[in-house]
């Protein structure tokens, strides 16, 4: 099974169940969508199946969608040695869902999954050891959620009084710039469309 179209048709057999499969060209990997009820069933086969043989795991990564109904997406990058093939499965989950943990299929998932834990709060069920891994000690909220502060909620400073790393609310030294909408990330609506806060000192 060489041919990576032969290997697509395979693998729809093979997930005749709630499963989007297809070859990407984009990223020149085969491409799953499944469900979060699926993963675990769905990557068994991948790892373990002699005709697939994804037997390595590379990564796995989350990101954020505000305005999806399902907001967040979590990625799941497999490779075949055998084929030179790699395989990517996607899941959609709500900011509350708990995610079955694939630790038990690739043991190194358990440090993917705390990254994504203590980036976005997405909880991996099952997981022997779900601790953030990047932030600090008590650290409020998850960094790399589109509505997470840019400043962050505290700053860190060393105190040579008490010896010792104090935590302080932010205090912003200069204030930002009052723009005209609510998120960076969500872009903004103009008033008159194609133009730019300013443009009007310009004309004038």
């Amino acid at each position: 099974m060489q041919d990576r179209q032969q290997i697509v048709e395979y693998l729809k057999s093979k997930f005749s169940y709630t499963h989007l499969i297809e070859f990407e060209s984009k990223f020149d990997a085969i491409l799953i969508k499944t469900t979060k009820e699926h993963i675990l069933s769905a990557i068994k086969v991948l790892k373990k199946d002699s005709k697939l043989q994804f037997t390595t795991l590379i990564d796995i990564f989350g990101a954020d969608f505000p305005e999806r109904e399902n907001r967040f997406e979590i990625n799941y990058n497999f490779l075949s040695l055998k084929y030179n093939l790699r395989c990517i499965i996607k899941i959609e989950c709500e900011a509350d869902s708990v995610i079955p943990s694939i630790y038990e299929i690739f043991e190194g998932a358990i440090w993917f999954e705390r990254e994504i834990y203590d980036m976005y709060g997405i909880l991996f069920g099952n997981n022997p050891d779900l601790r953030r891994i990047l932030t600090d000690y008590g650290f409020q909220g998850h960094p790399l959620r589109k509505d997470f502060p840019l400043t962050g909620y505290v700053e860190v400073r060393y105190d040579f009084e008490t010896q010792k790393v104090v935590y302080e609310p932010v205090k912003l030294m200069q204030e930002f710039r009052n723009f005209d909408f609510l998120s960076p990330w969500e872009g903004t609506e103009y008033k008159i469309p194609g133009t730019l806060p300013g443009d009007e000192k310009a004309k004038n």
